[in-house]
């Protein structure tokens, strides 16, 4: 058996998951980052104690997906923006109690891995897992192994820039790909549309203050017919289009595997979504050439716990799952 983790700001989820990805118990506990580093660990080693399994048993290894940049191979935490670990050896500290392989990752790198073994990018040797949350998350699947570059931190699709000299993104940059195409990109678009439709049913849903807009308000207009979320949605696909396309002309993967929150409204986005892409991507210039398919996310949130216990499996330890830097 194997142990995931799945580490968040909020909450901290565990799995005891089986060599072929199967989650064969899980547990949940609050990630307590009042209390710094130690409390963060402690809650891991928490969750990890919490996992059913036989009195003295062992896992054959503790995966830990991590919300940050890691170094997979030293165990070290190079940077958290929402968590108190930046510098923290995590493996080590892990290691004290449990006398097995721990391994770290970045949670979308995770998440990309467990879509790999067991979700919608099973069974293909190229693919990028996107998830449309607050920010845009991305791993890679290259030659059939987990791409994470050549200082660790590969995979972040989220600051590519797609308009030069745009918004300001959380990561310094200006006009990356996840000030527009997340959910927070979304809701920023939607205010510019409210703006001007200020009678829009978009208005009557947010109570007047676009500040309480979220996405489901968004949708939930787009799906009655509001012209101000139908324009905010086509720019948005505009936005999320341009992303991809770049990801296919780049990588041309087999596979783009979209997940995250916004995923959930597939049937406003996926029509249009592979519209925009198919008239943009360079292989539409050669018809007889494999398209790269887009689909939607089959794991949900059980992708990254899934996908960091698979970091501990012979076949990523050999390097058939994971790039090894």
């Amino acid at each position: 058996m194997y142990f995931g983790i799945d580490l968040g700001g909020t909450n901290t989820a565990a799995a005891v998951v089986s060599g072929d990805g199967t989650i064969i118990s899980r547990a949940n506990i609050h990630t307590n980052t009042f209390a710094g580093a130690t409390g963060v660990v402690c809650g891991i080693l928490e969750a990890c104690d919490s996992l059913p399994a036989a009195p003295g048993d062992m896992p054959h290894s503790i995966g830990i997906g991590i919300p940050g940049a890691v170094d997979p191979i030293t165990g070290d935490v190079l940077f958290t923006p929402n968590l108190p670990l930046t510098g923290v050896n995590i493996i080590h500290e892990i290691r004290k109690k449990y006398d097995c392989p721990v391994h770290i990752g970045n949670d979308a790198n995770c998440a990309a891995l467990g879509e790999y073994v067991a979700g919608g990018m099973k069974g293909v040797r190229s693919a990028a897992l996107i998830t449309l949350g607050t920010g845009i998350g991305g791993g890679l699947i290259l030659g059939g192994s987990l791409h994470t570059g050549f200082s660790g931190t590969g995979g972040e699709l989220g600051h590519m820039v797609i308009i030069a000299g745009g918004r300001k993104c959380g990561c310094g940059r200006y006009g990356c790909w996840e000030s527009y195409a997340s959910a927070s990109g979304l809701i920023r678009t939607a205010y510019e549309f409210i703006e001007s439709h200020p009678g829009s049913l978009l208005t009557e849903l947010c109570g007047g203050n676009p500040e309480t807009i979220d996405g489901r308000m968004v949708f939930d207009a787009f799906r009655a017919g509001d012209t101000a979320a139908r324009k905010t949605v086509g720019r948005y696909i505009e936005h999320l289009a341009a992303g991809i396309v770049n990801i296919i002309n780049v990588l041309d993967p087999e596979i783009i595997c979209v997940g995250g929150g916004l995923s959930n409204a597939w049937d406003c986005l996926f029509d249009p979504l592979q519209a925009a892409v198919s008239a943009e991507k360079f292989t539409r210039r050669i018809p007889t050439a494999p398209q790269t398919r887009i689909i939607k996310a089959a794991l949900g949130n059980d992708a990254g716990l899934i996908g960091a216990a698979m970091l501990g499996t012979p076949e990523v330890e050999r390097g058939e799952r994971r790039e090894e830097s």
